[in-house]
């Protein structure tokens, strides 16, 4: 439903950009302009024009230049686009900031100047400090402590004694990062490939991994990059294990790191955004109604910020998360159709930005709001859905591979094509129990499906209750709540039993709640 933009990198690259940075480029390019240079403007044009990429409509409009020349002049502004957008976002980042003075130190040492050298190189040291920025002052004092070596700048011997502290520090900094943000990388891995913690087993294998790789101790002189992952290492841990509270705990505390430290969010936006997405998260998990609604409002504050509009990459991720937050809400209140409202304009956004997502996202999204249509009822248009999600490669999150199957067999038996079930009941079956992904939840499901097909619809009502019976006390199971995150089943078969719709009984459960 959303298909991938055309793969030109040069192509993406222009229809990424903001009108801000089109009219910035040709400002550029009127400074620096040559021959060759009004070619590539043309070239420019054309593809700024062009839908989708097409080679032959570009060699069109450029009549004078040969098909094995465009390669070149491709290449030539891809370049040339990439150095403006360097000169136009160079003050808003402080990883160009921090580059940008130690390219000047490095060509006044290249001209003999040390002095003037090391006076670059000090301003950038002390930036560098000040935001936490190791690897890159590892380059710094590298190069600091070559000048002292090789030339006399009469600062010696306090210098090197300044040098030597400094190195040290550092390298200590940038290996404790090294495995906090490895370990973070591995358990997100982990999670991707395999999703929850299905049995003991696995969660035996999580936590053997995450103790063998989690840096000894808390070191007094941690700083921000440290908490940072090492905050993200345990989320990734508690959310894997299933163990909400720590989730929300950690998520908590990572996001009060940024608040702590409000400098912070402009120079690492991209992990704020995270924190607070993965505080949302938790406060679905745990239902934290009040907490969860106050947080979307305080992302949305956010959205609107010059921190989130910087670039595409925060404000599409920042609107991805938000989109999820929002369906997310819906489906823990009963508002479906409301939610259903939100749907067109959403799926028009992330198409437009669909150059930006990856296809992990696009699943999470097809499946949550299939599971929206499945709540208000429209189950024909949860299983398009669903069907979509179902044609991807097992090989990314195959537990949402396995609760789409699941909806969409719930779906036809929703819509009475009993034959279908039958089939699809034990092919669905299978799979679940190949990808290792069935709890008692399902398998009860199944259960009762197959039961379902050889009683009559007065038999079907003690059926339903039973089926309550046995999966309601599961509710507080560490090992079956995915079950239960992925598909709000009690509140399903509770809508059977009591005859009423399941946005009625989700939503009276939200009117019943203290943390409402």
């Amino acid at each position: 439903m959303m298909p991938n933009r055309h793969t030109d990198t040069l192509f993406q690259l222009i229809h990424s950009l903001e009108k801000s940075e089109k009219r910035s480029f040709k400002l550029y390019m009127k400074r620096h302009s040559g021959g060759e240079d009004l070619k590539i403007m043309r070239l420019f044009d054309a593809l700024e024009k062009l839908p989708d990429y097409n080679e032959q409509a570009i060699l069109k409009k450029l009549k004078d230049v040969e098909k094995p020349q465009l390669s070149n002049l491709k290449t030539h502004l891809y370049k040339q686009l990439l150095a403006s957008l360097r000169d136009l976002k160079s003050k808003d980042s402080i990883e160009l900031q921090l580059n940008e003075l130690l390219d000047y130190g490095r060509i006044l040492y290249a001209k003999g100047l040390f002095q003037q050298s090391m006076r670059f190189l000090e301003r950038a040291k002390e930036l560098g400090f000040k935001y936490g920025k190791y690897n890159f002052l590892s380059q710094v004092i590298s190069l600091e402590k070559k000048i002292e070596a090789l030339h006399i700048t009469r600062s010696m011997p306090a210098k090197t004694e300044q040098l030597e502290a400094e190195a040290l520090e550092v390298s200590s900094h940038i290996y404790r990062v090294f495995q906090l943000s490895n370990l973070a990388l591995g358990l997100q891995r982990f999670y991707i490939k395999n999703g929850h913690a299905r049995d003991k087993e696995d969660e035996k294998g999580v936590r053997l991994y995450f103790n063998m790789n989690l840096p000894a101790g808390n070191n007094k002189n941690d700083g921000f990059y440290e908490n940072l992952y090492l905050y993200q290492c345990y989320c990734w841990y508690a959310f894997i294990r299933q163990d909400f509270l720590m989730y929300y705990r950690y998520a908590q505390k990572w996001v009060d790191l940024f608040e702590n430290e409000p400098i912070r969010i402009g120079v690492e936006t991209g992990m704020y955004i995270r924190a607070m997405h993965t505080l949302l998260n938790a406060h679905f998990d745990l239902r934290n109604y009040r907490q969860f609604a106050q947080t979307i409002e305080k992302f949305e504050d956010f959205a609107e910020t010059d921190e989130c509009k910087q670039h595409d990459n925060f404000r599409v991720h920042t609107y991805v998360y938000l989109t999820a937050a929002r369906l997310n809400w819906h489906l823990i209140t009963g508002t479906f159709s409301e939610a259903l409202q939100l749907v067109p304009d959403m799926e028009k956004q992330l198409q437009h930005d669909s150059i930006h997502l990856d296809q992990h996202r696009i699943m999470v999204f097809q499946y949550k709001t299939a599971t929206v249509y499945f709540g208000n009822g429209d189950y024909s248009t949860a299983i398009d859905y669903l069907q979509d999600l179902i044609g991807q490669p097992v090989d990314l999150r195959y537990d949402l591979q396995c609760y789409a199957r699941l909806v969409h067999l719930l779906s036809h038996y929703e819509l009475g094509n009993y034959e279908l079930v039958e089939y699809l009941s034990k092919s669905v079956y299978r799979f679940m129990a190949k990808m290792k992904n069935l709890t008692k939840v399902e398998q009860e499901i199944f259960k009762f499906l197959r039961t379902s097909f050889r009683v009559s619809p007065k038999q079907l009502q003690p059926e339903l209750e039973n089926l309550l019976q046995r999966i309601k006390h599961l509710e507080n199971d560490r090992y079956e709540t995915r079950a239960f995150a992925y598909l709000d089943v009690i509140s399903w078969v509770e809508s059977k039993v009591y005859r009423k719709t399941m946005s009625q009984i989700v939503h009276a459960k939200y009117m019943a709640s203290p943390h409402r």
